[in-house]
């Protein structure tokens, strides 16, 4: 009998935060996926995205729920088989019983990330089940992957900038990418820069490896890993020596001209100078008047007539309610701390040349309006947050935030929001673990650190985590120290995993719940993002096969165990269609006409422009969401966690110049970047994929490996004061002499092609997170330094690998 003729289905990919868009040519079981240039983010396809339907019929697959019969630490769980509705009863008693001796506290959730996983279909549920069961608790990496692009840019914009702000690149006069390669995070970005460049616009990257389209950017900056703070000031003070800056837009919509007191650091309020009315307002110095002027905090504006009278530089004194005071405008104070980071210091720091920085400003301020985006190139320091404010510092320079060309909040398909936040009780939010220490940091915003749910489970510190509900997340890989990850999951009174395939996180949960693949379920995306375009396409993703033995959708999981747990009324009596109906409801666009045009609806919306100039509902300009209603150069609230409110390098703390004690022993510096080939700590094991990138990879400089006698793929040992771990050398003289590059997210075996997979703990591991520490951390996001450490590098007496898992 002939094979039946392949049906073509419309689709997207949602293995990472590209989404691209895709055609399916289906015939019976399998698939596969090609681009789809009708989609708005359908111009290209990764490898990974060809590979799908390879990804999702391993014969690794998880295919039935099971329980462990042998205790933790037993060399083997001794998984047995169970069916749905004993896994699910098991799972809410025990969550229930630890609830209500515990607290819902004591119960993590956790994530993997959606920027890195197909996750995205069911994340936002994930946190209304989180919420709705009582507890603040979400592992869902912030600190790692995020905290950059979404938390910490609200302390300048009060907006996630570049998060939702994102690089309007076909219109932008430049382009700034700042540890951020789009050729293996996100392919619609990679494919509007080639079109981009095509129409002169400008390129800037900034990162260690020749890495994407370093080699087509004017200039590429080099920056020695953690040392990003640095290069923003002292390019921020370029711009202000030499006048490029949008001086208008930094009277009129920044923290520039509001006065500092010199006594305290913080800002003159209105009450200083005997106003009652307005006492929590901010003060400026008129410079035609020569007077203080008071900074309505509700409308947002000067009580002067023209904001080019408000000084930007100077000293002044003023009469207050306790004698005279001196004061200055923030924008001099930043000018003074930039000129403490001129460009030669800044390339005795980063390594840079003074040049460049020079040549980095112009471009910035000749070229506009400037697009940016960055990602995890800068969020796995433990300086992030200061890396992040001097980058958005720098940016908001420019002008250019929310102008065409910029970076642009796109307008959203309406929608209504499903993760629950009201669900929380108030009290509740202040027991996410984490908020005492830094109450500035991701636990404020519902998100948690792998550090503090370590430090829970280990130490019962602020209190025991004592259960882990786990959508995906493969702690024991994903962050830094995983001998210590390793030790709290152990110490766990009861986790439930769910996931695709079987990792070295799952092997320690009680509960094994088998997930269906992306592409054996819907999934609902509103909203693609990228672009105005993009933002505006809504669609329903069809199953292209049938789910793998009896696994499940997250989504259809979360509202079963939702219901068992007696919260079914958060979660529409158990229908995933009536939380779908939910959602779109403000849309005007319904599941059945979804289910009917599988390549998506597409809505006319327009982008509105800088929308903080624009009257609200009372006629009041918007302005920008932060305490000030301007954008922040200075954060007040910096100073009450004894953090400078101004932009600060730190020098990270476990660089050589650090620990100059530990220099000899380690003189390298260890970072990590981010695989083409696979997603996080997934995939290695299947043979369409595994074939470009058999083994795990250290990159390292020509002048490191001849003198240690090490050649272009041998094998060779990373070492660090926590661990070694084993990868095959890649020589390259693109990379920085002293810098090397690992890969993370090693463990698993690919049989068909006969590569070994690697023990994640222990000799001869390849997993690098067992050898980068997880502190010091940021201290007010708690960020990891995993990208900014200390190794060394040697030779391994075999040129070939023989462990296996």
């Amino acid at each position: 009998m002939a094979d039946s003729p392949a049906t073509g289905v419309a689709t997207f990919c949602p293995l990472c935060v590209s989404r691209c868009g895709a055609r399916a040519s289906v015939t019976g079981d399998s698939f596969v996926l090609s681009r789809d240039p009708s989609h708005p983010t359908g111009h290209a396809l990764c490898v990974k995205g060809k590979s799908a339907s390879d990804i999702f019929s391993h014969p690794d697959r998880l295919a039935h729920p099971m329980k462990r019969t042998n205790p933790k630490g037993a060399v083997s769980p001794g998984w047995q088989r169970i069916d749905w509705d004993e896994a699910l009863d098991t799972v809410a008693d025990r969550l229930g019983t630890l609830a209500e001796a515990h607290g819902a506290e004591s119960v993590v959730f956790s994530s993997v990330s959606p920027s890195t996983s197909a996750i995205v279909d069911s994340v936002d549920w994930i946190q209304r089940l989180q919420r709705a069961f009582g507890s603040p608790n979400l592992v869902a990496s912030m600190e790692l992957c995020g905290w950059g692009r979404y938390l910490a840019s609200l302390y300048t914009f009060g907006a996630p900038v570049p998060g939702e702000y994102m690089p309007h690149i076909e219109s932008a006069g430049c382009i700034l990418f700042w540890g951020y390669n789009p050729m293996v995070s996100r392919l619609s970005h990679a494919t509007a820069t080639r079109a981009a460049l095509r129409r002169g616009a400008q390129l800037i990257v900034i990162d260690p490896r020749e890495a994407g389209f370093a080699s087509k950017a004017d200039p590429w900056l080099q920056v020695r890993p953690g040392t990003d703070a640095a290069l923003a000031i002292a390019i921020t003070g370029v711009m202000i020596e030499r006048g490029w800056f949008d001086r208008p837009f930094v009277r009129r919509w920044t923290t520039g001209p509001l006065l500092v007191r010199s006594d305290t650091g913080r800002y003159l309020r209105a009450s200083d100078l005997g106003d009652t009315d307005g006492s929590s307002a901010f003060v400026a110095w008129d410079e035609v008047a020569r007077h203080p002027v008071v900074v309505d905090p509700v409308k947002r504006g000067l009580n002067v007539p023209d904001h080019d009278r408000l000084a930007l530089a100077g000293t002044f004194e003023v009469e207050t309610n306790n004698g005279h005071l001196r004061c200055r405008p923030v924008f001099d104070l930043l000018a003074e701390h930039c000129r403490s980071m001129p460009p030669a210091r800044a390339e005795e720091i980063t390594d840079v040349a003074a040049g460049e920085i020079e040549r980095a400003a112009q471009v910035l301020w000749e070229h506009r309006p400037v697009a940016f985006y960055t990602w995890s190139g800068l969020e796995q320091h433990g300086g992030t947050t200061q890396i992040i404010r001097a980058v958005n510092v720098l940016y908001a320079l420019t002008g250019s935030f929310d102008a065409p060309g910029g970076n642009v909040l796109f307008s959203p398909i309406p929608s209504n929001i499903v993760t629950g936040a009201e669900l929380l009780e108030r009290e509740i939010w202040g027991k996410a673990l984490g908020i005492q220490d830094r109450p500035l940091g991701p636990a404020q915003f519902g998100f948690v650190t792998g550090e503090d749910f370590y430090r829970a489970a280990l130490d019962g510190l602020p209190y025991r985590a004592r259960a882990l509900v786990a959508f995906g997340s493969n702690l024991a890989m994903a962050h830094g120290d995983s001998a210590r990850g390793r030790d709290a999951l152990e110490q766990l009174d009861f986790h439930v995993h769910l996931d695709h395939f079987m990792s070295p996180t799952a092997e320690f949960a009680d509960i094994v719940l088998p997930v269906a693949g992306p592409f054996e379920c819907e999934g609902l995306k509103i909203g693609f993002e990228t672009s105005q375009d993009a933002q505006s396409h809504v669609q329903l993703r069809a199953p292209l096969r049938e789910p793998v033995g009896e696994s499940r959708s997250d989504i259809a999981i979360i509202f079963d165990l939702a219901t068992r747990l007696g919260l079914g009324e958060h979660f529409f009596g158990g229908s995933v269609d009536a939380g779908w109906a939910y959602q779109l409801a403000p849309s005007g666009v319904t599941l059945d006409r979804l289910r009917s045009e599988p390549s998506g609806v597409r809505l006319d919306l327009e982008t509105r422009h800088r929308k903080y100039a624009q009257p609200g509902p009372d006629g009041v300009p918007q302005g920008f969401g932060t305490p000030s209603g301007l954008v922040d150069l200075y954060v007040e609230a910096f100073i009450d966690v004894d953090e400078p409110p101004l932009p600060t390098f730190v020098e990270p703390s476990l660089s050589g110049r650090s620990r100059p004690e530990l220099s000899e022993e380690y003189p390298l510096i260890l970072s990590c970047a981010k695989s083409l080939y696979f997603c996080e700590t997934q995939h290695r094991q299947v043979p369409s994929l595994r074939r470009h990138s058999p083994d795990p990879r250290v990159e390292l400089h020509p002048d490191v490996a001849t003198p240690r006698g090490i050649v272009d793929g041998q094998w060779v040992e990373i070492v660090t004061p926590l661990a070694r771990v084993r990868a095959r050398a890649s020589v390259d003289d693109s990379l920085a002499p002293g810098v090397v590059f690992g890969e993370h997210g090693w463990f698993e075996p690919c049989e068909e092609l006969d590569l070994s997979g690697y023990p994640p703990f222990g000799a001869g591991s390849a997993n690098l997170n067992l050898a980068l520490a997880q502190t010091p951390s940021d201290p007010i996001s708690g960020s990891s330094p995993l990208r900014s450490q200390m190794c060394e590098i040697v030779p391994l007496e075999s040129s070939t690998n023989s462990f296996t898992t």
